[in-house]
């Protein structure tokens, strides 16, 4: 690797961990520049600190979501720098593209086939708002959320406009009460969603390679702490629940009132009624990239 290429390796890992260089540079060099490897490095080392997910946004863009008869689509439209995401040819382009993901149920392939106002196909009027931007523009993902028989929400954070923003939430709700009586608390689970980005509804449905690398990476980091054995395991044993905890919808602190968990609410709010999370999906801006 030229000396170059090892300093923004370097340069890149520190902003993400916020750990210095030297160590930085060693985990570099461990793991041969794979910035994701040199990332558990650290972590197994105790340098770096454990987060649900280690990275920064390195995209900009816009969130948008339609909806009309308890069906809603949402879509996340990339561009390179966030002025381009203000201009408003690229807003209107993601709101057109918006509503066609609506029609086709957030099927991609369908999408970038669809006819826009001009006559030209999505992933035709891309390119040339591309050409004409001058900056990568992508139509990065797409979802949606649309049972009849559930009751079904959206929410959008740092909106530009009403159903625009950096955040969107969709939400699927099972029960038999009626969708006005259920909206102050559909809104305000979407808002949890938006503000603590938990994994999955419940324990079980967290993905089981998620579980085992994180129980990897905390069995390693108490390995290098030098603590006896016995209670490095139940230290172990914290740290997984502390993990699954957050990143678990039911089982996080419920943002408007933290000395409860969510599943606590629900079940405050539904008495004996069926009162069931379904589905959900939240896209942020950039994340992952």
């Amino acid at each position: 690797m030229s000396s170059d290429n090892l300093l923004k390796k370097v340069k890149q890992l520190r902003e993400i961990t916020g750990v210095g260089f030297k160590d930085c540079k060693n985990a570099i060099d461990e793991t041969k520049g794979d910035i994701e490897k040199s990332i558990e490095f650290l972590r197994k080392k105790g340098i770096a600190k454990a987060t649900k997910r280690m990275g920064r946004t390195a995209a900009e863009g816009l969130v948008c979501i339609s909806e009309k008869d308890n069906k809603f689509s949402m879509i996340e439209i990339n561009s390179e720098t966030d002025f381009v995401a203000k201009n408003d040819e690229f807003i209107n382009f993601a709101e057109e593209v918006s509503n066609l993901a609506l029609t086709c149920s957030g099927k991609m392939e369908e999408i970038l086939k669809s006819k826009m106002g001009n006559k030209k196909n999505v992933d035709e009027s891309l390119i040339d708002l591309v050409s004409k931007i001058g900056e990568k523009i992508t139509i990065r993902r797409s979802g949606f959320i649309g049972t009849k028989n559930h009751l079904n929400f959206s929410y959008t954070h740092s909106s530009i406009k009403k159903n625009i923003g950096k955040i969107g939430v969709l939400l699927s709700i099972e029960t038999k009460k009626e969708k006005k009586d259920v909206i102050n608390i559909g809104k305000q689970l979407a808002m949890q969603i938006a503000s603590l980005s938990p994994l999955a509804i419940d324990k079980e449905d967290l993905d089981a390679n998620v579980i085992k690398k994180e129980k990897e990476i905390i069995t390693e980091e108490l390995k290098n702490s030098g603590k006896d054995i016995k209670i490095a395991e139940k230290i172990a044993i914290g740290k997984l629940n502390k993990f699954i905890g957050e990143n678990t919808l039911l089982n996080q602190e419920w943002i408007m009132e933290p000395k409860k968990k969510v599943k606590d609410v629900i079940n405050d709010f539904a008495g004996k009624d069926k009162f069931v999370i379904k589905d959900f999906l939240r896209f942020k801006v950039g994340e992952g990239l």
